[in-house]
């Protein structure tokens, strides 16, 4: 199967960015009717789509699972957990190593936020709480019509 992986630990798999968002929608599909067929309330659940090798060798299905948490979120209405602090993704697409991917990672956490996410899971608490309050105020002042 090369779609999402749901056993086992990550492995580099090429992967169709189509088929991974089919194989996430088929797999949160199954499980919320199974966690919710054995008693487990909906308003308990939250949905982790993963990112990075999770999901495929190449940056395309975690763009396009990214991309798509809107209507994901939608789609299942439950909390969404997003984690794209520091994944592989982020390094291919700008060639960063670790040490230096900080800015590539708060732009996607800032587009998560801006998705919707609910969660966000980081390795640089203050400076996403820092963005996140810049991008409120800039928000409201907008809002304001300043």
């Amino acid at each position: 199967m090369h779609s999402v992986q749901r056993h086992g630990p990550a492995t580099k798999v090429h992967t169709d960015p189509t088929a991974v968002c089919r194989g996430i929608e088929e797999f949160f599909t199954d499980r919320l009717e199974a966690l919710e067929a054995a008693g487990i309330a909906h308003d308990r659940l939250i949905l982790d789509p993963g990112l990075g090798y999770f999901l495929g060798s190449g940056p395309e299905p975690s763009l396009r699972t990214l991309a798509d948490l809107e209507r994901l979120k939608a789609r299942f209405d439950v909390p969404v957990l997003i984690s794209p602090s520091r994944k592989s993704f982020l390094r291919t697409l700008t060639g960063s190593d670790v040490a230096a991917i900080g800015p590539a990672t708060l732009a996607a956490e800032l587009y998560a936020a801006r998705s919707g996410a609910d969660f966000i899971r980081t390795h640089d608490v203050g400076a996403l709480r820092d963005a996140l309050t810049v991008f409120a105020a800039l928000e409201a002042a907008k809002e304001r019509g300043w």
